[in-house]
């Protein structure tokens, strides 16, 4: 039986902990033709020390600065693809897999040909039984909102999530990698719209599991990822939809009104930076 080379890259910034709980736990995958590639993403902790210590198997490049979300993917990918990987899996480090959670991607993507991305449903970290996203989920283009799908549903899927993402190589050859103009938040489903726009489909492996803490770098209710989300908002319905404007200001719009109502006057301010921010 075939089994195409999938290289498995995972981005550290100040989270070895996590990292090494998540090499530890694809170390118990049942694929045979995998490598991991760490990306240390100018960690302060003593990232790389650590994880080298911890897997001196696994391969830790360290960029030096924080490229963002993209950015340092991106290191990762280029590896990949100049190693001639067949397929490369983006996985988050603050994420634990099943041990048949890449055997699964990579039989969903081998079953179609066009399928230029596979993603896996998160379970939450802390309540594993639970979805945090069936994949991927939908945006409208018109009022600026996206959901994660939390269950098998018959629409269409807009965007797969990149906390685990096993895309094909020739995908990335044909529409480029992820934009790093994104810092953080909206770089997979820009990625998303890129594919299907060049007439790759997206599929969800509905036997991949894998458990996901979520913005374990920063923590949930963090001013920056405020502003992070919203200004990558904005470049993303910039780029895509067809009158930019409307849901930038109606999605930015409503996520400032929600902090104003919920009191958070730090995290509201941030969305508004956000929003008006040019990214």
């Amino acid at each position: 039986m075939f089994n195409p080379s999938v290289h498995i890259v995972i981005l550290n910034w100040n989270g070895w902990q996590d990292t090494v709980a998540c090499i530890s736990s694809l170390q118990a995958l049942d694929y045979p033709n995998y490598r991991i590639l760490v990306v240390d993403n100018g960690s302060t902790d003593g990232s790389v020390h650590e994880i080298r210590r911890a897997a001196p198997d696994v391969t830790v490049v360290s960029t030096g600065a924080n490229l963002g979300f993209a950015g340092g993917n991106n290191v990762g990918i280029r590896s990949a693809v100049e190693h001639g990987a067949d397929y490369v899996w983006l996985l988050n480090n603050d994420t634990v897999v099943d041990k048949g959670a890449l055997s699964a991607l990579v039989e969903v993507a081998e079953s179609n040909g066009a399928i230029g991305a596979v993603g896996s449903v998160l379970y939450y970290m802390d309540q594993p039984e639970r979805i945090q996203a069936y994949g991927g989920g939908k945006v409208s283009l018109w009022i600026g909102y996206s959901r994660h799908y939390t269950n098998v549903e018959s629409s269409r899927m807009d965007y797969l999530v990149a906390a685990s993402l096993l895309v094909r190589r020739i995908a990335f050859e044909k529409v480029g990698l992820l934009d790093d103009g994104y810092f953080m938040y909206w770089e997979d489903t820009d990625f998303s719209f890129r594919l299907r726009k060049a007439g790759w489909k997206l599929a969800v492996a509905t036997n991949s599991k894998v458990l996901h803490k979520e913005s374990a770098s920063m923590g949930k209710k963090s001013p920056t990822l405020d502003r992070y989300f919203n200004r990558s908002a904005r470049r993303f319905f910039t780029r895509h939809a067809p009158l930019p404007l409307l849901p930038v200001v109606l999605g930015v719009g409503g996520r400032f009104i929600k902090r104003v109502l919920q009191r958070d006057w730090e995290r509201a301010l941030a969305t508004l930076q956000g929003g008006l921010s040019r990214g």
